[in-house]
């Protein structure tokens, strides 16, 4: 039934998908396997792309050439850009997504796409030949007893390996509610040599939206003039471009737990598998469950919830942050407690989940597997947690798949390159025992790697390889010299004191007294494009014959050019981190300053030089900032 292909994917997730997308679309003859067609790109928790850091990690995926941006555009129900009030380095994108839609139009754009072939089966084992050094992978076989050769093979397992469903006392198989998991792999894995661990996640309970009192929530709006994540414009429902009257938003609310929700919480926590021990998987640290949340921060009178739509069409909700694998009934009465919630409906309880996952250390910075050849892992396979973690993965792990095929240099993005390159480094150098979540924090050199420049940084790159096609190269070409043009016109032109002077005044930043060149003002933390825009006909002509996103990157690039060059001698400082070595007997417990979780690791750890502590995952580069002056640095 089957020829042989170049590159076989397993499990159609967020991983999968981007793993496919990206081997087909470099020429590689592509067969994905998934043990269900209907759930490929399946959002198995919330509805939502990106947010803090991940924003920047779809952004970046996009600007190479990856899908994640375009169909989190194309079905998006609102957009947010988090953190605005800080610094470029800190702004993150977020959608919330239509969850049938996004499913919907991932297939669309897969079944699109030339040299990708699919088949519905469970692969329950590799086929491996050779010995030692020279084992390398040849195909997979299925529950079915096809076996099917390869080239390549891409494992992107999610949470199906040896998946286990926890609700209350209650346990039984499964990779996602109502869907059985898939077992053998493990186990062979196991018998080559792989260290394997368990790792636990959760999902909290979806309610129906006609049974919740909004009117006792605070509203939680979209943006007054939404964005997109893809660089190439038209692609979200919500605008596609400058002056385009803004389309319908889902409005999201906010609700929050309170000290009766949190008694009969505790109620539970004797049938709950994570307080009895059944659960032996880590759970992702950053985001807890409702349970783990009241125990371990017992002084909070409330938490946080964000009420969620699921899509256009559907009165479905997700409830945000209560994420949890109490007993089902116990999880209605505590529900019932939060004011709006008084008469909810539940369609189906939260649960927690364990699956088996392989430390990642055992892989090459590629996400080939060193033990045995041509077999790549991408996703919670590797213990990363979130959709946009997996992604990038699966794109990276596609693309390297294909040049392993035809003898090519391996692609590795640098952590002054790319989130992605940061995550899959933090992966590679330092493993991690519990669920990896981005940060903007984990990454050094994050004014470099913003958002708003991933097409700058990745898009000519990507298409040196062949991935990214011709019109984004144009398109990032196009920006280049529109932010060019702007940044010399602010620096070859001046504004006297007469012109600008209200508008100072007005923004409470000091007036000037003899004419100033325009790049000067715009340093003023005040003062943005768009208020000088209205300065002079001149001025208002010039700039708006360019887009927003033009303006926007010219406008950071003149504002923060001292913290750029400041940033890039920094990639050449951190190397020599090396040379700074710690005592074996230093005391990190006196180390107030940084982060509980950093002081944890480093105890346990015992790094010898800086340079090693920084690599350890959960000490952020602030963290080091602070070694550095105890070492005397």
């Amino acid at each position: 039934m089957f020829n042989e292909y170049d590159v076989i994917v397993v499990g159609a997730g967020h991983a999968g998908c981007e793993a496919a997308a990206a081997a087909a679309n470099l020429g590689s003859k592509v067969l994905l396997i998934t043990m269900n067609m209907q759930t490929i790109a399946q959002m198995s928790c919330n509805p939502a792309m990106g947010g803090i850091a991940k924003g920047q990690i779809v952004r970046e995926i996009d600007a190479m050439g990856g899908y994640s941006g375009i169909v989190s555009d194309k079905t998006a129900i609102q957009f947010r850009m988090l953190n605005r009030s800080k610094g470029p380095a800190m702004w993150s994108p977020r959608t919330q997504n239509d969850r049938m839609l996004f499913h919907l139009e991932w297939r669309k754009m897969l079944e699109q796409t030339p040299d990708i072939d699919f088949w519905q089966d469970t692969v329950n084992a590799l086929l491996v030949k050779g010995v030692d050094e020279e084992r390398k992978v040849i195909g997979v076989k299925t529950s079915m007893g096809h076996e099917i050769y390869a080239k390549t093979v891409v494992l992107t397992n999610g949470t199906f390996l040896n998946g286990v469903i926890h609700i209350g006392e209650k346990k039984f198989g499964g990779g996602r509610m109502a869907e059985k998991a898939a077992t053998g792999i493990t186990e062979q894995l196991i018998e080559l040599g792989f260290e394997n661990g368990r790792m636990k996640t959760g999902t909290p309970p979806r309610v129906d939206g006609r049974s919740l009192d909004y009117s006792k929530m605070d509203i939680q709006n979209g943006d007054e003039n939404p964005g997109q994540f893809s660089f190439m414009g038209g692609t979200s429902p919500l605008s596609s471009g400058e002056g385009q009257v803004v389309r319908l938003q889902k409005h999201c609310w906010i609700a929050y737990t309170n000290q009766e929700v949190h008694d009969i919480l505790r109620t539970g926590f004797e049938q709950s598998p994570m307080f009895t021990g059944r659960i032996q998987g880590r759970g992702p640290r950053y985001c807890p469950s409702i349970e783990d949340k009241i125990d371990r921060f017992a002084d909070k009178e409330r938490h946080q919830l964000f009420i969620e739509p699921e899509g256009w069409n559907t009165v479905e909700i997700y409830v945000n942050g209560f994420s949890t694998s109490l007993p089902e009934e116990v999880q209605m009465k505590a529900l019932k407690k939060i004011q709006g919630f008084e008469n909810v409906k539940m369609f189906r309880p939260g649960y927690a989940i364990e699956y088996d996952y392989f430390p990642p250390t055992q892989l090459r910075h590629t996400l080939e597997t060193r033990l045995v050849r041509n077999l790549f892992f991408a996703g919670q396979i590797n213990g990363t947690t979130g959709y946009e973690e997996a992604a990038c993965q699966g794109l990276m792990a596609g693309i390297n798949a294909h040049r392993k095929n035809h003898d090519l240099e391996p692609i590795i993005l640098k952590r002054n390159q790319a989130y992605i390159g940061v995550l899959i480094d933090d992966l590679i150098t330092k493993g991690t025992d519990e669920p990896y979540r981005m940060f903007t924090s984990r990454a050094e050199f994050r004014l470099l790697i913003r958002n708003d420049n991933a097409d700058l940084r990745l898009t000519p790159f990507s298409y040196s390889i062949g991935l990214a096609k011709e019109n984004r190269l144009q398109r990032v070409k196009e920006k280049e010299r529109a932010t060019d043009d702007i940044i010399r016109y602010f620096r070859e032109n001046s504004v006297s004191p007469e012109e600008v002077n209200t508008l100072l005044l007005k923004n409470e930043t000091a007036a000037i007294t003899e004419k100033t060149k325009l790049s000067k003002i715009v340093l003023r933390p005040q003062i943005t494009l768009n208020d000088l825009k209205t300065l002079t006909p001149t001025l208002d002509q010039f700039l708006s014959s360019f887009d927003e996103e033009f303006r926007e990157q010219a406008e950071i690039q003149m504002k923060y050019e001292g913290y750029l060059e400041k940033e890039k001698e920094l990639v050449e400082k951190m190397s020599r981190l090396e040379d700074v070595i710690i005592s074996e007997n230093f005391d990190y417990s006196k180390l107030a300053s940084i982060s509980l979780e950093a002081r944890e690791k480093l105890k346990r750890v015992k790094p010898r030089t800086l340079g090693q502590a920084s690599r350890i995952s959960g000490v952020s580069p602030s963290d080091v900032s602070i070694l550095m002056v105890y070492m005397g640095r």
